[in-house]
């Protein structure tokens, strides 16, 4: 008997019911021509069905096992024309579950094949499509057929990107530059295409890249100091300074990103790397528009558009700018800071001073706006010597400090005229810049334009008086105000400083003088012509140093005599009791000639010169206070 489906008995089959007329070969037999028939699969593969049915749950699949196939309807959203007889690629999750059902899904299928398309396009470097889903930091996602991929923000274009949100839900071709198994990681480019098809162009423009050349290019990227601009796959570099005639502070006062723009090859390297471009050379310089009744003397107006410490510069229309030197911002000899007369974006007017349109320089004065001060005819009378003003301290330096008395008009005070009775190291120590200072004028040059001033010439010279004050062998108190290796300064009355040497600081005791410390002191020096007092405090106890002292008064008792004097002041009543003068024989005379009645003049005059400084304290104290009020 044959086995085959041709030859199949039916009677037998019917009349014995099924499988009853076969024996067990026979049946075995059957089985397997029957498994024959089936496709065998492999669970975790993915194979080719056929759609045989379509419920609202499931699409029904033949793959050519013994069993039909279930995929949930969901799976196929992206195909909604599906019919039966299509045919679909699936994966095979399990062969038989717990109810002997084929479990297939079409989605796995759709990874698995997404993943064998992008290691081939890795492999063989082909382009792939793909759709953006969102941004993300630093880039974009795509979906490649059901695999999510990354594109970085520096992939999408050969340009910048500032806004990636406008790639979100678009179709995109890319290249597959790295796979990272371990992470299911897919890193894309879009550039690398764009770069691809630019690269004859690029070609094509450096070819034919020469000096002169006018391109079109888009602006791709913007700096303090000018933008790139792409020229169709190759990059310039147009300064700032070649954007405009007129001065400006930054491109973007005058450009847009992404603007066409059209520009002017300036030059170029060899390898052609670097390109230069300009856009104000496209158009004609402003100085061929400059008014010919515009020379030398003409009044002008601008814009200061830059302050430079040598002066400031002038813009007179875009692209035409004069200088202002500082040293023609004022009819001062002495030099300041222009920002002192002139600040960016000032509107001014001034002459001009030298024109050289070849050239295109210009030299720009304010002050000959104004009359110089020192050619008034009243000058000699106004400033003579003698005369009392007062003026702003604008600049202190070592040997002393320069006082404004008029817009132009500056005097030197030297330090050593600031005091008659403190030693100045430094004006500072004295007076500020900004200051008002009294001064009168000591010495008027007009033709060199100096004035010499001083200030402690408004005050008589009390030096004549301390004279008899503090004369050799007079006691008095002193502070002391420092003290260093060379000696002590020490502050006398009437507000004058002397001096004692470290052998003059020994107490009695044996102890050393401190700073700070209050005691007698003996005159043992004195020059008015230097103004220097040298004192002792040693000298208040020792006999030696006494009979020294003695000894030098002596000498200088007939010299003493003999003169006439105008000014003798008396004597503290302090220090009359501290002297030991009365108790030496050889200095009764001197004595007696000190203590006469003419000192009381000179003693009025200390006095109403200390009222007078006090006076001048207080005042100034009392205007502080209502200023700070």
């Amino acid at each position: 008997m044959s086995n085959s489906p041709e030859n199949f008995d039916w009677d037998k089959f019917e009349s014995q019911g099924f499988g009853g007329g076969y024996s067990k070969e026979e049946r075995a037999e059957m089985e397997k021509m029957y498994d024959d028939t089936l496709t065998t699969v492999q669970e975790q593969e993915v194979v080719k069905g056929t759609v045989v049915g379509i419920t609202d749950r499931d699409v029904i699949l033949n793959i050519g096992f013994k069993s039909d196939g279930l995929v949930p309807v969901s799976e196929f959203r992206d195909l909604p024309e599906l019919k039966v007889g299509d045919e679909v690629e699936v994966f095979i999750e399990d062969q038989e579950d717990p109810n002997g059902q084929l479990i297939l899904s079409r989605k796995k299928a759709k990874i698995v094949s997404a993943w064998a398309r992008i290691y081939d396009a890795l492999e063989n470097d082909s382009v792939l499509e793909g759709v953006v889903k969102r941004r993300t930091k630093g880039g974009l996602i795509m979906d490649l057929y059901g695999v999510e991929a990354f594109l970085p923000g520096s992939q999408i274009d050969v340009k910048p990107i500032r806004d990636f949100d406008v790639f979100v839900g678009k179709k995109m071709e890319v290249k597959v530059v790295k796979i990272n198994a371990a992470f299911d990681n897919v890193v894309v480019s879009h550039k690398v295409l764009i770069e691809k098809d630019l690269e004859q162009q690029r070609a094509a423009i450096l070819n034919n890249l020469e000096k002169g050349q006018v391109l079109e290019g888009v602006i791709k990227n913007m700096t303090n100091f000018g933008v790139f601009i792409d020229l169709g796959g190759v990059d310039g570099l147009l300064h700032i300074t070649d954007i405009s005639w007129g001065r400006i502070n930054h491109p973007e006062e005058v450009l847009n990103l992404d603007q066409k723009v059209n520009v002017v090859v300036l030059d170029f390297d060899d390898d052609k790397k670097r390109i230069s471009l300009g856009m104000k050379q496209l158009t004609p310089h402003p100085w061929d528009a400059l008014p010919a009744e515009i020379e030398v003397g003409s009044r002008v107006k601008g814009k200061i558009v830059n302050v430079a410490d040598y002066g400031a510069f002038l813009e007179l229309m875009p692209g035409v700018e004069g200088l202002i030197h500082v040293s023609e911002m004022s009819w001062s000899q002495h030099l300041r800071n222009p920002q002192d007369f002139i600040k960016q974006g000032d509107e001014v007017e001034a002459v001009v001073l030298t024109l050289d349109r070849e050239e295109r320089k210009m030299s720009l004065g304010i002050k000959q706006l104004t009359e110089d001060p020192w050619t008034k005819e009243d000058v000699i009378t106004k400033y003579a010597v003698g005369t009392k003003h007062t003026g702003v301290v604008r600049n202190l330096t070592n040997f002393g400090l320069f006082l404004e008395l008029e817009e132009g008009v500056d005097g030197l005070v030297h330090v050593s005229d600031l005091s008659w009775t403190k030693k100045i190291k430094h004006p500072s120590e004295f007076v500020k810049v900004g200051e008002n200072l009294d001064v009168v004028v000591l010495e008027l040059d007009v033709a060199n334009r100096r004035l010499a001033l001083g200030h402690k010439q408004l005050e008589e010279n009390p030096w004549d008086t301390f004279e008899s004050v503090f004369n050799i062998g007079s006691v008095h108190k002193a502070t002391v105000l420092e003290k260093s290796d060379r000696g002590a300064t020490l502050e006398l009355p009437y507000g004058i400083e002397g001096f004692a040497f470290p052998k003059g600081l020994a107490k009695e005791d044996g102890s050393q003088v401190e700073a700070g410390e209050q005691l007698d002191f003996r005159v043992t020096e004195f020059s008015k012509d230097d103004r220097k007092i040298i004192l002792s405090h040693t000298a208040t106890y020792s006999e030696a140093d006494n009979a020294r002292i003695a000894k030098a008064t002596k000498k200088a008792a007939p010299a003493a005599a003999g003169e006439k004097k105008e000014k003798a002041p008396k004597v503290q009543k302090e220090a009359e009791n501290k002297s030991t003068l009365g108790d030496l024989d050889a200095l009764s005379a001197l004595k007696e000639q000190m203590l006469s009645n003419e000192k009381e003049a000179g003693v009025k005059k200390l006095e109403a010169a200390a009222a007078k400084k006090a006076k001048g304290s207080d005042d100034e104290a009392s205007a502080e206070e209502e200023n700070n009020a």
